[in-house]
């Protein structure tokens, strides 16, 4: 028999983030070796062909940050699903997540966390009034505290993020794995000018280009500012913001002259393949799975120096680096690669092979399999030599 595992989401299409998206190829490449329970938000229809048992909780109509609504959780079921897994599978700490972690705590479950964003920090930064900013650190900072050091494996993208646990759950056994991309999915377009008229934009326009959530850590207000310092002395040009999120944000790029935001969507990669520069002007990071995407996808990428980042963008050779908070320096960026065709055919060619050697699912999806095999029980452990 196939061990049992149940992974533990607040993160789950149709609602789209990086959880979202590392549920959606993970789980197909570990399907074959677990016996897997989804239990994620109930946020809307979903088409999923995952060989999983799905259980999903009823969202409440509160929005916190830019597009999350927490989950009102069933602890009864939660609990009698906890009791059947041989190993339980945290993504973040939610309230299906937070709910998990203490009940699989109380059971004995051995407990394994993918760290996909430092919640006490996200939590924070995705405020709109600075006056919250202090408290809901500290608290989500205790919590998370307490958390983490109920798990038995932290698993974290890169040292840094594991050097942050250290202080946080010293005796927690910490694994980098790396995320990755698909790299069928993501390439470059045969035409960049087809790419853009297939996504309704003008052959002929130089388009600086955002994807992924809509939210105030993304800082996508410093990049607005560069790029209207860009527009003022360049014609022809657009900035392009494929993805959605928090309403007040959103209203920033509507009905802007030479400004388009598309919404949430599900598949980045057409938008992309039309961008001329990608610009990741974020506050916090753990990985950005959407630069690695557009990186994959043969653009050129201009991002602040966060997370993961400082590790797989080496400035000047596959990408451009600048300050935080710096709409000055963003655009000195922005005007330098418009000018300098060869220069940004290098950072995209550079840039593509950084991420097809080193950072695709099939190697994190291994790294995630020999995680979980090791917290299996040693009597309900596949005899893989048969």
């Amino acid at each position: 028999m196939k061990p049992k595992i149940l992974i533990a989401t607040d993160g789950l299409f149709p609602r789209i983030d990086g959880i979202a998206v590392f549920l959606d190829n993970i789980i197909p490449k570990i399907s074959d070796e677990f016996d897997i329970t989804l239990i994620g938000p109930n946020s809307g229809p979903v088409n999923f062909d995952y060989d999983v048992k799905l259980i999903r909780f009823k969202t409440l109509k509160i929005r916190l940050g830019d597009n999350y609504y927490p989950s009102w959780v069933n602890l009864k079921i939660l609990s009698k699903e906890i009791k059947k897994a041989d190993v339980v599978f945290v993504q973040c700490f939610g309230t299906i997540g937070l709910w998990t972690t203490i009940l699989a705590k109380m059971q004995k479950k051995p407990i394994m966390i993918y760290n996909h964003m430092l919640e006490w920090k996200v939590y924070a930064d995705a405020q709109k009034h600075k006056l919250l900013k202090v408290p809901i650190h500290l608290s989500a900072h205790f919590l998370a505290k307490i958390l983490y050091n109920m798990c038995k494996v932290i698993l974290v993208a890169s040292v840094e993020q594991a050097e942050i646990f250290n202080f946080m759950a010293r005796k927690v056994q910490k694994k980098v794995i790396h995320l990755g991309i698909d790299e069928k999915k993501f390439k470059p377009a045969a035409s960049k000018a087809v790419a853009k008229h297939d996504i309704g934009i003008e052959p002929t326009k130089f388009v600086v280009g955002y994807g992924g959530r809509v939210s105030y850590e993304k800082d996508l207000k410093t990049l607005y500012r560069a790029f209207l310092r860009f527009e003022k002395k360049h014609k022809n040009v657009v900035l392009l913001i494929a993805g959605g999120g928090h309403p007040d944000l959103e209203k920033l790029f509507s009905n802007k002259e030479n400004v388009i935001i598309t919404g949430l969507k599900e598949n980045l990669a057409p938008y992309y393949q039309a961008m001329d520069i990608y610009v990741l002007p974020s506050l916090i990071e753990t990985t950005s799975l959407t630069t690695m995407e557009a990186m994959a996808s043969g653009t050129p990428v201009i991002v602040t120096p966060v997370g993961f980042l400082k590790e797989y963008i080496n400035d000047g050779q596959n990408g451009l680096v600048f300050p935080k908070k710096n709409s000055y320096t963003l655009y000195n960026k922005i005007v330098y690669l418009k000018e300098n065709s060869v220069i940004r055919e290098r950072l995209a060619r550079n840039g593509r092979d950084t991420i097809l050697k080193n950072y695709t699912w099939e190697l994190t999806a291994k790294e995630i399999i020999n995680s979980i095999n090791e917290l299996v029980p040693l009597k309900n452990r596949r005899d893989l030599s048969k």
